[in-house]
């Protein structure tokens, strides 16, 4: 099979849904001409026009809200903001309009709005520019939370996305964009809240998200050759999130170690120990470990940037923690 990048991947599917569905536009700031500060929506302007691809003001409550307002009437929006961190500009459009009205209106009312954004650090872009915010949305009745770590599952999850008929958001790790992987060319779509175990293992279960979900396999296959069994769990959905499968995952293996990029205190790993702690406490035969991002603001500097950001030294050493407890 071909393989394309992530960032190619995104393209592809924001292409095919343009031209499968005249309901299907694009917002968001340089995202015509320049074609998206990561290219994922080059070329697009030329082949759909200024119609379907919209360059916006900086202005994130506006557009958003225009997104909000658009799916309202039957378009199928799809918004486009440069860093997560941007999203709280628009939080009011997010939490209390499009989150809410489906229920306010007691289903009578859709919004088929998917807001794609960019998290992580690792470029340099300081406390503004590379926050992980995911776990804001966990918090929020009425948002489904996509995570694709694959070029694979961003096709197929995004054009689940595009094809729901509430508020997505849609989330990309910027440090993943040149990741490349087997995508067909042809439609497909990836179940919400089915997660993918990328590795079965007995020994330890590792819950991982965006690229961290590479790094656990790097540490899972390493570990594997001192007959260490680790199983890597990809969520891919946060809401709705897939419990059975972590919880069926723990119980084989009696321990659990998730890894985020978010900051560790109230974070994805959290909600997870929790889901733990209260369906199979029984099951667990060691301390629950969460590897996540300290909690300060993203560094400038490259040196603390690196060391802010979780990777294999950490994970292995709360592999080792966990292990002492065999």
């Amino acid at each position: 099979m071909r393989e394309l990048t992530l960032a190619q991947a995104i393209n592809e599917t924001l292409r095919q849904a343009l031209a499968r569905d005249p309901r299907v536009f694009l917002m968001g700031e340089d995202i015509g001409y320049y074609g998206g500060i990561f290219q994922c929506t080059a070329g697009l302007l030329a082949e759909f026009g200024e119609s379907r691809v919209i360059d916006t003001p900086i202005s994130e409550s506006g557009f958003i809200g225009a997104g909000v307002g658009a799916a309202l009437n039957g378009m199928r929006p799809i918004v486009e903001l440069m860093h997560m961190d941007f999203i709280t500009v628009g939080m009011d459009q997010i939490v209390n309009q499009a989150a809410k009205l489906f229920y306010m209106s007691g289903g009578k009312t859709k919004v088929p709005l998917v807001i794609r954004m960019t998290l992580g650090a690792g470029r340099g872009a300081a406390a503004q520019h590379s926050q992980s915010l995911q776990a804001l949305f966990m918090h929020i009745p009425g948002l489904k939370v996509v995570i694709p770590s694959t070029p694979h599952d961003a096709k197929g999850l995004l054009n689940t996305a595009i094809e729901d008929e509430n508020p997505v958001m849609f989330i990309e790790d910027k440090m993943m964009y040149n990741t490349k992987g087997e995508v067909p060319e042809e439609y497909y779509t990836i179940p919400f809240g089915e997660a993918a175990i990328r590795r079965e293992g007995r020994d330890i279960t590792i819950v991982a998200t965006f690229r961290m979900v590479n790094k656990a396999l790097t540490v899972a296959e390493e570990l594997a050759k001192e007959g260490t069994g680790i199983e890597v769990i990809d969520p891919r959905t946060l809401c709705p999130l897939d419990k059975g499968t972590i919880i069926d995952s723990v119980k084989k293996t009696g321990k659990l170690i998730t890894m985020d990029e978010g900051c560790k205190t109230n974070g994805m790993g959290s909600e997870i120990a929790a889901i733990i702690a209260e369906e199979a406490i029984d099951y667990v035969q060691a301390p629950i470990i969460r590897v996540a991002a300290p909690m300060v603001p993203v560094p400038y500097s490259p040196v603390l940037e690196k060391f802010y950001v979780p990777d294999e030294e950490n994970l292995k050493a709360a592999i080792n923690k966990v292990l002492q407890y065999a």
